[in-house]
């Protein structure tokens, strides 16, 4: 048991498992955040999926055939849910959001966003960036022979565009990592190329991808919508990596001139791949650390949380996005 007395108690409550054994990014997120809070001496408890287990807080199963509050212990102070809760919360609390809800969708008043971009398209002023425990990361050596490109993230979902960064790199003469994805895939069918630059690794675990990213040049993402945050980035950035993607969602507010190139044309992207090595592998490393670690992502919260414990609303109105898309993809050439 956990039993932290004359603490806050922060109830953190998502639908999914923790923690994150392969792909996960909001799994991840919670859990470092967690961490973080318990480090800075708060009491925190998960609420999550069964057969969920954590080694530093309780954790409690969600069963969504109660009611929220029912479920929600009498000695918590404030509920951190990671969606949109069905009905009225008896607590306080806020809701971070962590995808792209669709045109028309109102969000609760206590929502909080993932990037300012991402808050923005939804006409709010309210949000903190992810960041990550780098402390789960193995030791590498940013001085080691780098031969390979990456790409990382969920290779199955066309907007994520893991053809781009096939053509980028077969057009730059380069090697490529696919990690989080398969040659072959039901949903996408032959799509992915057999060009031998290119090897697919699958879902990896933590220990693997710290592998690929600690020996890669440098991340390939030209992703096609516009991304609430991506964790893909700063984790290749923690390695050294430089990022050459699309200039869309938080990606612009992320990546900045010194550690990367955006653009939505293939051939400059193909031509900023080839200058990689004029980035810096130690600026990559220090920017990724002193920007988004999950202590530096607690603190963001910690002050949302005491502006809600003293009243206040985090949204004048109910967060929804701005403007529809005119297509379901973002421009790419």
């Amino acid at each position: 048991m956990f039993i932290q007395k004359n603490k806050k108690h922060i109830l953190i409550v998502s639908l999914s498992k923790i923690p994150a054994l392969l792909y996960g990014g909001t799994e991840r997120v919670i859990w470092d955040l967690g961490k973080a809070l318990v480090n800075k001496g708060f009491r925190v408890t998960f609420l999550v999926h069964p057969g969920s287990y954590c080694d530093f807080a309780e954790v409690l199963f969600y069963n969504p055939n109660t009611g929220i509050n029912a479920q929600i212990p009498e000695e918590v102070d404030l509920v951190h849910f990671n969606f949109n809760p069905s009905e009225p919360i008896i607590k306080p609390y806020l809701v971070t959001i962590h995808g792209n809800p669709s045109f028309g969708e109102q969000q609760n008043l206590q929502t909080v966003f993932v990037s300012k971009n991402h808050a923005e398209r939804y006409g709010s002023t309210s949000f903190v960036p992810n960041g990550l425990d780098w402390d789960n990361y193995p030791e590498f050596n940013l001085t080691q022979t780098r031969e390979r490109f990456h790409f990382l993230g969920n290779a199955a979902w066309r907007v994520k565009n893991v053809k781009g960064a096939i053509r980028i790199t077969k057009k730059a003469k380069e090697k490529l990592d696919v990690l989080g994805g398969h040659r072959f895939n039901l949903k996408m069918g032959f799509r992915l190329t057999l060009d031998s630059h290119v090897s697919f690794k699958g879902m990896v675990n933590n220990e693997e991808k710290a592998q690929y990213l600690s020996q890669s040049k440098g991340l390939i993402f030209p992703v096609l919508w516009h991304e609430p945050f991506g964790l893909a980035i700063i984790e290749s950035l923690y390695f050294g990596c430089p990022v050459f993607a699309t200039p869309y969602g938080a990606i612009k507010e992320i990546v900045l001139p010194d550690y990367g190139f955006l653009s939505s044309d293939e051939d400059e992207l193909v031509n900023a791949v080839k200058n990689a090595a004029s980035y810096s592998k130690v600026k990559c490393n220090e920017y990724a650390v002193e920007n988004f670690s999950a202590k530096v992502m607690a603190d963001a919260y910690i002050t949302l949380y005491e502006r809600v414990w003293n009243g206040e609303l985090l949204n004048s109105a109910s967060p929804t996005l701005k403007e529809i898309s005119k297509s379901k993809f973002l421009p790419y050439s």
